[in-house]
């Protein structure tokens, strides 16, 4: 098969390419069969239940290999700029293909390494990272992908008000509660995680001041924290309703004009 055409397989395919839906399909259930065993074996299971989840474990790193290798052969095709050898290098140090390699490699470790099996068996949870990958495989999901990519600089901007936030109230609490619960807020970053608990409105309640000016101080927090977490929350739903905005107004430009006789609106291919 001609090399392009399996790069436009593997890549995420239209509707209208079946070959190419049908190995996303493969794709996004190994990802999500390999997250079910990963999740399974922490049960105590039979040994039947056992050897079927290693022989399904085994189908779906054969897929992730594959698939792999297949990226690296037409790596060409996906940076149309770069010669053979700098395209496959590109690829294996980009964050996709760290994540692709990681999500089979671990798995070869102990047949590699014998010696080291129960050490190499807690690397097998970096398949998880795979489950990025069904992302690709969503176009709901891309949405977010693109929402959040949009919007990173205001959401980084949020973030680091918040963390401003922590590192005063962490700093103030130790000053007002220091004498009267020394070994709970030892040092100013011992107030960190009564800082983050309050601000994000959670309150697990077990860090709380005993003084009033403490007491007085955790209120203040609080309401704080109420406006400063909903920021991000508003970030991403305006980030939304931008996003679907466009697209009806894309769409609405793509099927619809209006005919300069009678001035009714018309599909495109009208008139």
């Amino acid at each position: 098969m001609e090399k392009h055409r399996v790069y436009e397989i593997i890549q995420i395919g239209q509707l209208k390419d079946r070959p190419s839906r049908a190995y996303d399909l493969l794709v996004a259930t190994a990802i999500l069969l390999n997250l079910g065993i990963a999740l399974f074996e922490t049960f105590d299971i039979s040994t039947l239940m056992d050897d079927v989840l290693f022989l399904i474990e085994i189908a779906t790193v054969l897929v992730f290999t594959v698939d792999y290798g297949l990226r690296l052969w037409t790596a060409e095709h996906r940076y149309p700029g770069l010669d053979e050898s700098e395209s496959i290098r590109k690829y294996v140090f980009s964050l996709g293909g760290i994540i692709d390699f990681l999500s089979f490699f671990p798995f070869y470790l102990p047949f590699i390494f014998p010696e080291g099996v129960v050490a190499f068996r807690m690397f097998r949870v970096a398949r998880i990272f795979r489950l990025f990958r069904v992302n690709q495989y969503s176009d709901a999901m891309n949405i977010v992908t693109e929402v959040l990519s949009r919007r990173r600089n205001q959401l980084l901007s949020s973030v680091f008000i918040l963390l401003i936030l922590m590192t005063g109230a962490s700093i103030l609490m130790y000053n007002v509660e220091h004498a009267a619960q020394p070994d709970v807020f030892a040092n100013a970053f011992s107030g960190f995680w009564w800082a983050a608990s309050t601000l994000t409105t959670v309150g697990y309640g077990d860090i709380y001041p005993l003084t009033l000016a403490g007491k007085i101080l955790g209120v203040i927090i609080t309401f704080l924290g109420v406006g400063i977490v909903a920021i991000p929350t508003g970030i991403i739903s305006a980030g939304f309703v931008e996003h679907l905005n466009e697209e009806d107004g894309s769409s609405s430009q793509k099927t619809f004009e209006y005919c300069p006789y009678c001035g009714e609106k018309l599909p495109h291919d009208g008139h």
